[in-house]
């Protein structure tokens, strides 16, 4: 789940290897680009770790970042379900 801490939204994830990962990566990429709003993160193996902030509005959470942490759940939880 999200947890917001220092003005950012973060968020730990675990697949079940690392193209898996790569996938879900991917697949938020799109979404950011259609958004316009991207992501930090970081990956090792198949362990992603995200936070959002939004730059424009002082390093602050606003609807931007809700509305992507929104759209990464439904990609992450599609994909769990499907085991992709």
């Amino acid at each position: 789940m999200w947890k917001e801490e220092e003005n950012k939204l973060h968020r730990s994830l675990t697949f079940n290897d690392f193209r898996q990962a790569m996938t879900f990566m991917q697949q938020v990429a799109d979404v950011a680009e259609e958004l316009n709003h991207h992501p930090w993160w970081s990956n090792m193996y198949n362990k992603i770790e995200i936070e959002l902030t939004t730059h424009d509005e002082g390093n602050t959470v606003t609807e931007r970042d809700l509305k992507l942490a929104k759209r990464i759940d439904q990609i992450y939880d599609l994909m769990m379900a499907s085991g992709e």
